[in-house]
């Protein structure tokens, strides 16, 4: 081959590259890391220390920096997302266990499962910008399309408590079932749904009166599983407001709920103690963290089947997917 065809073949070579593939981000409790996997072929990519007992995991709008509630450091480690290096770290109260971000990747609202505070701390200068009294075990997080309400839900006391971002000051309270652990909002802000493990419910909060209102509470059954398994955990719900995917736990299941009937029409099959979901960002594929088969499962979301399970760390509790 002529030097004009060596240059012309390592043109079309470097412009057939695809772009920088995304990348999925799961937090291993026990294991005390983080396991990185491409999100295009599901290899397990990288895996890196983040701490003692990281849970919570999300990351800042850009894709660039990985937040981990390392929860028995009693902090927020910061990551980047290319290098695996930690960059700083971010004050909380003791045991952080989750938190949102902002939609402007600052402020981080975060849930201290030991202190009965939401600790608001500022993404840049590393401070704290507020701390609010909440329920017993705050766990859950949510924050409403148009941030106005950061929810947290607190685990002893049973409640979702409604906190106005403009002063950091809780509106509502609203009673959901025994031990509520995840806070999400439909993209329209229309619903928040608010799953409780040991009530076995999602609870469905209408949000566009004057006030939230609880308007139901759905429940599960699935042939051959024991009603005590069925324990919601982790909420997905899609950007165009049709669909739920609810974790349940030992149960072993996804539960799929239609949201315009507030009816469950499938159970997925995955993998033991699913815990966690994370979107891909054209909403293609559904991750779940199942910690107890220390493995993540990959859930076809048109098709609403599991595709495949990929082994991860120790006891697998949080996932998030860099951004498009």
């Amino acid at each position: 081959m002529t030097m004009r065809g060596l240059g012309l073949a390592a043109l079309l070579a470097t412009t057939a590259l695809p772009a920088t593939a995304e990348k999925v981000f799961v937090s291993n409790e026990r294991g005390n890391t983080v396991t990185v996997l491409d999100a295009t072929s599901w290899e397990v990519l990288e895996e890196f220390s983040a701490g003692n007992r990281p849970r919570g995991i999300t990351m800042s709008p850009d894709g660039k920096l990985l937040y981990v509630c390392a929860s028995d450091d009693d902090l927020v480690r910061v990551f980047d997302t290319e290098t695996y290096e930690e960059v700083h770290t971010l004050p909380s109260g003791p045991d952080p266990e989750l938190f949102v971000l902002h939609p402007s990747g600052n402020p981080l609202y975060i849930a201290n499962e030991d202190d009965n505070l939401v600790t608001v701390v500022d993404t840049e200068s590393h401070t704290v910008l507020a701390e609010v009294p909440v329920g017993v075990e705050p766990e859950g997080m949510g924050i409403s399309a148009d941030s106005k309400w950061v929810v947290n839900t607190s685990e002893t006391t049973n409640m979702a408590h409604f906190i106005d971002t403009s002063d950091y000051t809780i509106k509502h309270n609203i009673l959901v079932d025994q031990r509520p652990r995840y806070a999400e909002f439909t993209a329209d802000g229309k619903w928040l749904f608010v799953t409780s493990e040991i009530g076995g419910t999602v609870s469905v909060i209408d949000m566009t009166g004057d006030a939230p209102n609880l308007t139901q509470k759905i429940g599960f059954e699935v042939s051959g599983v024991q009603p005590e398994w069925l324990q919601p955990v982790g909420a997905k719900a899609t950007e165009d407001g049709n669909w739920l995917f609810v974790a349940l736990g030992p149960a072993n299941r996804v539960a799929v709920i239609n949201i315009n009937t507030m009816e469950v029409e499938k159970y997925i099959l995955v993998g033991q103690r699913v815990w966690q979901l994370a979107f891909t960002p054209d909403e293609k594929f559904l991750v779940t963290t199942n910690g107890n088969s220390n493995d993540v499962t990959i859930i076809d979301v048109e098709a609403q089947e599991a595709i495949r399970s990929v082994q991860v760390g120790q006891q697998p509790w949080g996932a998030v997917v860099t951004p498009e």
